[in-house]
This record gives C-alpha cells, sequence and structure tokens, in this order.
C-alpha cells in the first residue's frame, strides 16, 4: 500500500494537450474511407490562386465567425457560463474569432471540419480545428463512423468514438447527396467556373506579355526565308522587341520585310466567360456579385440588399448549423441542457428590420410583455406576470 501510494505521489500531474499535435504512430485494425476529392488542388487552384474564390471564403468566414453567438438554458440567457469561456478562448492560439475562421474556412474549402475537444476530468478544456484533408472516417461493419485517423505524414493519431459524454472529434459537414460521410465544398461544385476564371487569367496575362495585343505579321516579299534566316528573325523579335519593358519600340525591317499588325476586336478583349464565371463562383459560395466588386448595379440600395441577402441566406443559417452542432456535441459534458444561437441583433446589415419588428410588436396592444420579448426573440422576464401594456 506504501509503495503504490509513493509511485502515485510521484506521478507527473495530468496535463491537457491536443492529440494531433503531438502526433504518435498507432497501427490499428479496420478498413478506412478516404476523401474523394483533392483537397490540395482546391485550395491551391482555388483559394490561393483564384481572387474570386479567395474573397468569397473570407467574407463569408469572418462574417459568420464575428456574429456573437447566445447561450441559452430553457429559453433563458446565460451571461456566464463554462461553456462561453471556452469559446471565448479554445486554445492558447487561438481567439473565439479566429477559430470560427478557421472551422468557416474548411467548410467553405472542403466541404469538412474537424474540431477535436481536449478534456480533462471530463469537461472540455480545449479546442483545435484540425485540417480536413488529414482527417478520414472509419466505418464500422454497419457503416456508421466507429473513428477519425488523424495523419500527419508516417504519424496517425486515432479518435474512437466511444459511449462517452464528450465524444474527441465533432464533424461538420455541408450537404453531399451522393456520399454518406464527407461534405460537398461550393468550390467543387463550382470546380468548372473555377478553371474558367483561372484559364481567362491566364490567357490575359499571355496577352499583356505580348503587349496587351497579338504583336501582328512579317510579310515576306520575294524569295522566301530558309530555316537558318526564319530562326534568326523569330529570335530576334522575342529578344528585342517582346514583353513589357519592349513596349512601343520601334521595328527595324529589312530585305522586303513588311509589318502587318493585328488588333483584338472589342469581344475578345472583353472575356465574358470570364465574367460569366466569376459569378458562377459567387453563386456557388452564396455571395451576392455585387459584394465581391464583380459588375452590376452598383446603387447604394442594390448593396443594402444584397448585404441583408447575403446575411440572410448564407451567413445565417451557416451560423445556426454551426452553433446547434456545438451546443449538441458539448453540452452532456456539462450535464446541461444548452442552446447556442446566433444574435442577429448584432448584425447591422438588418438593424432596418429589426427595427421595423420592434415598432410593430410595440404597438401591439394585445400582446403581453413576455410574448412582445418572445416575437422579438428574447425570452421571458424573470418573475414575468405577462402584463398588458395599453387599454
Amino acid at each position: 500500500m506504501l509503495n503504490r501510494l509513493t509511485r502515485w505521489l510521484q506521478a507527473p500531474p495530468e496535463a491537457k494537450a491536443s492529440r494531433a499535435q503531438g502526433a504518435i504512430a498507432l497501427y490499428v485494425a479496420g478498413h478506412a474511407v478516404w476523401t474523394p476529392r483533392d483537397y490540395a488542388a482546391l485550395s491551391r487552384e482555388g483559394f490561393q490562386k483564384n481572387a474570386i474564390v479567395h474573397r468569397a471564403v473570407r467574407l463569408v468566414s469572418e462574417a459568420a465567425a464575428s456574429l456573437p453567438l447566445v447561450l441559452k438554458q430553457e429559453g433563458r440567457e446565460l451571461d456566464r457560463h463554462p461553456l462561453l469561456q471556452l469559446l471565448s478562448r479554445p486554445n492558447a492560439r487561438e481567439g473565439g474569432q479566429r477559430f470560427l475562421e478557421s472551422l468557416y474556412g474548411h467548410l467553405m474549402v472542403s466541404g469538412n471540419a474537424y474540431v477535436e475537444a481536449v478534456s480533462l476530468d471530463g469537461a472540455p478544456h480545449e479546442l483545435h480545428a484540425l485540417r480536413p484533408d488529414r482527417m478520414r472516417v472509419v466505418p464500422d461493419a454497419d457503416g456508421w463512423p466507429a473513428a477519425y485517423e488523424y495523419a500527419v505524414g508516417a504519424q496517425v493519431v486515432r479518435f474512437a468514438l466511444r459511449e462517452e459524454a464528450l465524444p474527441p472529434i465533432l464533424h461538420l459537414t455541408l450537404f453531399h447527396p451522393a456520399d454518406d460521410h464527407y461534405g460537398l465544398s461550393p468550390m467543387e461544385a463550382a470546380a468548372t467556373a473555377l478553371d474558367i476564371h483561372n484559364a481567362a487569367g491566364a490567357w490575359n496575362k499571355a496577352l499583356l506579355d505580348n503587349a496587351a495585343r497579338p504583336s501582328g505579321a512579317l510579310v515576306v516579299g520575294g524569295a522566301a526565308l530558309t530555316d537558318a534566316q526564319f530562326g534568326r528573325l523569330k529570335d530576334e523579335l522575342e529578344t528585342n522587341y517582346q514583353g513589357a519593358g519592349n513596349a512601343g519600340r520601334p521595328l527595324l525591317l529589312e530585305g522586303g520585310l513588311d509589318w502587318k499588325p493585328l488588333s483584338l476586336s472589342p469581344k475578345d478583349m472583353d472575356f465574358v466567360e470570364a465574367k460569366a464565371a466569376a459569378r458562377e463562383i459567387a453563386l456557388a459560395f452564396g455571395v451576392p456579385p455585387l459584394l465581391l466588386g464583380l459588375p452590376g448595379d452598383s446603387t447604394h440600395a442594390n448593396y443594402a440588399e444584397a448585404n441583408r441577402a447575403f446575411y440572410r441566406q448564407t451567413v445565417i443559417p451557416l451560423v445556426k448549423r454551426t452553433a446547434e452542432a456545438l451546443a449538441h456535441w458539448l453540452a452532456p459534458a456539462y450535464r446541461e441542457t444548452l442552446q447556442l444561437e446566433p444574435d442577429l441583433d448584432a448584425i447591422e446589415a438588418l438593424a432596418d428590420e429589426r427595427e421595423s419588428l420592434w415598432r410593430r410588436v410595440s404597438a401591439a396592444a394585445f400582446l403581453t410583455d413576455d410574448e412582445k420579448r418572445e416575437a422579438v426573440g428574447y425570452g421571458r422576464a424573470a418573475g414575468g406576470k405577462g402584463r398588458r401594456r395599453g387599454p
């Protein structure tokens, strides 16, 4: 007994840390279902190389992450709770907004997002957003997820989904009609438009490298050029007259050569296809083209309407789904019934709508005070008796 007590006193204290950050090679049985899409290609060709995709992802993730979350218990808003503290500072490296930006960004690029919970004594103490391309689902014999495996090089960490209060991994997905485990990225749905837009950009760059137009044609009068003469002439043109540094340089011709300049029509320079592709990309991400600076009706009224539509149709549904999943995942660890909801009053773009709603509800004399509070999104007042205002 004394020896066991001595070993217990000498043992290092239990510490919390992300298992994925200190990856250990674990070899386990089971067949994994790999994601069928190439996350690296989507992120490289889309987010890293395409300005429309980059801005759309940033716009959605930043707007969604900046929307405050309200914690409620049985309809009553809680000002203080360990869950609120956890979401405000998920881990030592990130604040709450940066953590949520990563989460929403992964959803936009991959269609999947993974959150690891680091628990101590059964309670969550840290949350970490894991890269989707390193995670895979390991299903059981019935096809349901039995574990998740996170691979970094040759090192693999297995997160088993045991019957416990807090599963170690939360898997968020966007709807995919043909996949049981993984979500569909908006970028994958817009892949064709993305390729067209990138190809148009490469074409435009090539035109700029050639003074923004085809250089023209050299017409030879008299005898044809030999192969050696043709090669020398071609090399001289590329060396001395091609590129932005040689723009406008006069061309010296000899030996009966004649220069016939060529030009592009306005239609060729307009890149109608590229503009249409940009709008399709914006459509896939649920971002009004006006907010991305694409050509259109750029009046103030239209911009305000586009901003309201962006929040109503894209940001709010995304935040509601994510908040509901986070609350459903974390609440059992606190042994409480909790709900997370976005604070719609904090959205400046919807301020006019909220003001109109409050004005209409305040003028409704047939509603009690508690009914009015519930109509505008607040719970019943503590100790309220349901008094009616007005006659």
